[in-house]
């Protein structure tokens, strides 16, 4: 299977949600190929030179991950009173 070229670039760094070692586990917006940036969770270097697999959302799609989070938070919250 042939390695397909890619660009990227953060356009914006929201912040670090964990680290282990030289990789950190990121919440940013990052342009692949020279498109609209999306969110983007992923682990990286401290260079961000290297990438490790990852998921893309659209602002909708993060909305949508908060909302099943805080429900599943909210539920747990419950269950502890």
């Amino acid at each position: 299977m042939a390695t397909k070229d890619f660009t990227y670039e953060i356009t914006e760094e929201i912040g670090v949600i964990s680290t282990s070692g030289a990789w950190a586990l990121e919440l940013n917006k990052v342009s692949w190929n020279k498109k609209a940036p999306t969110f983007d969770l992923r682990k990286w270097t401290d260079d961000h030179e290297k990438m490790g697999k990852g998921v893309t959302m659209s602002e909708t799609e993060l909305r949508a991950l908060r909302d099943l989070i805080d429900e599943y938070l909210s539920e747990g919250d419950e269950e502890d009173a």
